[in-house]
């Protein structure tokens, strides 16, 4: 009996404990002010006032500690998405207290125990499962926010959102600690934010601005958040609320040094006169020593220095289909220290592009915010562009002993070997406003016998609540080398160009559309940024239809899209042209389908891809037959991405078009050129003149499929595929076929210890990378990692002989050993 009624005592007590933690019921929407926004009651509309808290609550996911009694709270949250501001399906509080150093957070998320979503993930990958974020505007100008996100483990995923951008930027890492834990009830989050870690206005009174939210993925991606979001605003900082109180904070200089040691062997196929298919020869050991230095000046500006900064083993590049293309392409930035402030050097024309700067011997910048003026200035001396390989520094070597013999022996890269490229980058912002800005933007690169300084203006001015205003001019100023069509030879001249970008854009919930006028001059150039195309104008037009979002409907949300567009080039002659509609759909289950329909128009002029035909100088032209070719190319695509459940989601969709050109470039010793001239000539034996290009329509078709799979929790797979295929009309020969897989698989021993393998596939080059990665990576700056690079061909083409090879030929592989370590001092 007496044993009965200790059980009874226990189960009583657990209930008691159980019942505290209960989770109160989600608020009912509150009486609306309009037919989608509801009325804020007081509290949300003031300032919350951050107390000051000692001790300092223990970062561990229990939510136990005394400074949490005494924190700020915010609660009563609203579904944003689906649902337009209504009562969400679970509730959520949140907390938060300061002391002199820290920023604390913490996140209390009711739910079903066993239908909470998280894995181990690595940083930055949080937001496909459940997770909770926070909006720090520490400058509060509505114009740039720290992001800060946490799954239920306290894994951490930081970015930068900045009004006006096509979303936040995940590449920036900044120090700070967090723990999450899963209970009975739910799960729950703390984080202890270091103020050293944000840069903020050194103001004696501080208002930050400042929002929360919750995401519950299994609720057709469910967004909660603490102040409701008016579909009818654009933009999303300055629909946030503000906190102040944090006037005691002890401002610290700090000075981050991060020395890293990389030590890589590496194996490489090499031309070698005794064998045509060259070798594989064993380099040494290669030590590679570098640092990076960050120090904070004040909390609102810092001084960023690296010298020999190198992560080029640690992540590559995404494979893309390179066959049949006339432009550039865009590749994102991954090296630490050019993340840091990106984006400050942000802009519509893309005036600095980072990756200009392939392997820098020492970089530096400044950046910061003082009052109402953003400023950045950036320096680096890149020593690529003189940094020739083995080969043809033994062919100068000899080229120069030939000179010596004769003087009129001219030897091309004497005057560039071993020399750098100079960079310099200004960029000024001026707020003025509720959201607008002026700017300026300066860029200087130089190297033997190519001089190059852009600069111009950019700004944003919002009309009213939905339509925004922004532009960019730019002018340039070269000393290099240009190719003339019309003469059809390089000269070493000067050449100035202009280039801008005009916008008009408004967003509403239901309706939106968008304005665009863009181009850039034929002798526009901008060395220190990206430039896809010149000698080109574009006019873009775009609207939307959008239906009310019904978040318990089986069509949750449809949107119906229209687009034109006409491209014609500085003497108004037409290049290009489109019309396209699409439809959107967001359905029950995590499922979202799409179609879309077009109808373009391509138009080619041979002096865009060679010399310029010309009878009295006796120019032959690029094109083989008329100097101009043009088609009108119909298009459908669909795509469809689905979750289907916690662990395994897909993505796919598929692109067909006709009339598309081949522009005979071939692909590569896979797909020689499939154009009637090309063909005639190999029929003719060859004989006479290698003949021109002949571009001619054909069909394409292109499909794109990926997968992801979390079998546990800390193991993950991917596997992205890609199909690009076009055929000739005229020939019926294949132009090309693309097939790109790249698998991808993770295992996380925990939140900082991984074991990460990458495998890419080109049919292309039948060349297959792989990537073996141990990594260790407690914080942004602390990181050690071995790893495995290989490269190599299957029934490939031999490099130096363009002979098929049949079985495996390795083009070159590396081993390497990197480390580095954060040292952190404050003063």
């Amino acid at each position: 009996m007496k044993h009965a009624f200790f059980a009874a005592i226990c189960v009583f007590a657990a209930a008691v404990s159980i019942a505290a933690q209960s989770a109160p019921t989600p608020t009912a929407t509150p009486a609306r002010g309009s037919s989608e926004m509801p009325i804020l009651p007081v509290e949300k509309t003031r300032e919350v006032s951050i107390p000051k808290v000692s001790p300092p609550p223990t970062i561990d996911g229990n939510l136990d500690d005394e400074a949490w009694k005494s924190a700020a709270v915010f609660k009563d949250f609203y579904q944003t998405q689906p649902g337009n501001n209504i009562a969400p399906s679970k509730p959520t509080e949140v907390y938060m207290a300061y002391d002199e150093h820290f920023l604390y957070v913490a996140f209390k998320c009711w739910d079903d125990r066993d239908k909470i979503q998280a894995t181990v993930a690595k940083r930055d990958d949080v937001f496909g499962e459940d997770n909770v974020r926070i909006w720090l505007d520490t400058y509060n100008d509505q114009r740039r926010a720290y992001l800060l996100g946490f799954n239920p483990l306290g894994i951490q995923q930081d970015g930068i959102l900045t009004e006006g951008s096509m979303g936040p930027d995940f590449s920036v890492d900044i120090v700070m600690e967090s723990k999450g834990a899963i209970h009975a009830w739910g799960w729950a989050v703390e984080a202890k934010i270091p103020f050293k870690s944000l840069r903020y206005a050194s103001a004696k009174k501080r208002v930050w601005g400042f929002n929360v939210a919750r995401n519950i993925n299994r609720f057709n991606d469910e967004m909660d958040q603490w102040l409701p979001n008016d579909r009818n605003i654009s933009g999303t900082l300055i629909k946030h609320g503000r906190i102040s109180g944090l006037d005691e904070i002890k401002y610290e200089r700090t000075l981050e040094v991060v020395p890293s040691v990389t030590l890589s062997q590496t194996s490489e196929r090499v031309a070698d006169r005794f064998q045509a298919s060259g070798r594989i020869v064993n380099k040494p050991i290669k030590p590679d020593i570098g640092v990076n230095l960050k120090f904070t000046l004040t909390p609102n500006i810092t001084f960023d220095a690296a010298i020999n900064p190198d992560y080029a083993e640690i992540e590559a590049d995404a494979p893309v289909v390179s066959a049949n293309r006339r432009f550039p392409i865009f590749f994102e930035e991954k090296r630490p220290f050019f993340l840091e402030g990106k984006e400050i050097f942000d802009s519509s024309l893309s005036a600095f592009y980072s990756r200009t700067i392939v392997d820098p011997d020492f970089a530096a910048k400044l950046t910061g915010k003082t009052g109402k003026t953003t400023f950045g200035f950036l320096a680096a001396s890149d020593n690529a562009p003189g940094n020739y390989s083995e080969d043809e520094r033994t062919a100068n070597r000899e080229c120069l002993i030939r000179q010596q013999a004769d003087p009129t022996v001219v030897c091309p890269i004497d005057q560039f070997l071993d020399k750098n490229a100079l960079f310099g980058v200004l960029r000024l912002k001026r707020d003025f406003g509720e959201s607008n800005y002026i700017g300026f933007f300066g860029t200087a690169r130089t190297f033997p016998k190519n001089r190059n300084f852009v600069g111009g203006f950019d700004g944003r001015y919002k009309l009213d609540d939905a339509t925004i205003f922004s532009f960019q001019v730019l002018g340039s100023h070269s000393r290099k080398v240009y190719y003339l069509p019309e003469l059809d030879r390089s000269d070493y001249r000067t050449g100035n160009g202009f280039a801008y970008d005009v916008n008009f854009d408004q967003t509403k919930d239901t309706t939106g559309w968008t304005i665009g006028l863009s181009g850039k001059s034929p002798f526009y150039r901008s060395d220190a940024g990206f430039t896809n195309r010149i000698d080109t104008n574009n006019v873009f037009a775009a609207n939307r239809w959008s239906t009310k979002s019904r978040s318990e409907a089986t069509l949750i949300r449809l949107n119906w899209r229209q687009s034109a567009s006409y491209t014609y080039d500085w003497s108004g002659r037409v290049q290009e042209a489109n019309l396209e509609t699409s439809i959107e759909t967001q359905l029950q289950g995590n499922l979202s389908l799409s179609a879309e329909v077009g109808l373009g128009y391509e138009h080619l002029y041979e002096e865009e891809f060679g010399p310029k035909r010309s009878v009295p100088r006796a120019i032959s032209g690029a094109f083989f037959g008329a100097p101009e070719r043009h088609a009108l190319q119909p298009a459908i695509s669909f795509s469809v991405s689905k979750q289907i459940n916690s662990r395994l989601s897909f993505n796919g969709g598929a692109r067909f078009s006709w009339n598309r050109f081949d522009y005979d470039f071939g692909a590569g010793n896979r797909y020689g050129r499939v154009s009637p001239a090309y063909i005639a000539w190999v029929q003719g034996g060859m004989s006479g003149p290698y003949p021109a290009l002949d571009p001619g329509r054909g069909s394409s078709r292109s499909i794109e499929f990926g997968v992801n799979y979390r079998p546990i929790n800390a193991l993950r797979f991917s596997l992205d595929y890609s199909n690009d295929r076009l055929r000739r009309n005229d020939t019926d020969g294949l132009a090309f076929e693309s097939n790109l897989f790249t698998l991808h698989s993770t295992y996380q021993f925990t939140r900082f210890t991984f074991l990460r393998t990458r495998v890419d596939y080109d049919s292309l080059d039948r060349n297959v990378k792989g990537q073996v990665l141990f990594g260790w990576t407690p914080n942004p700056g602390t990181a050690f990692y071995v790893g495995y690079n290989d490269d190599f061909n299957y029934d490939g083409y031999n490099r130096f002989t363009d002979i098929q090879q049949p079985g495996f030929e390795r083009n070159g592989r590396t081993v390497f050993i990197r480390m580095s370590y954060l040292f952190r001092r404050s003063f």
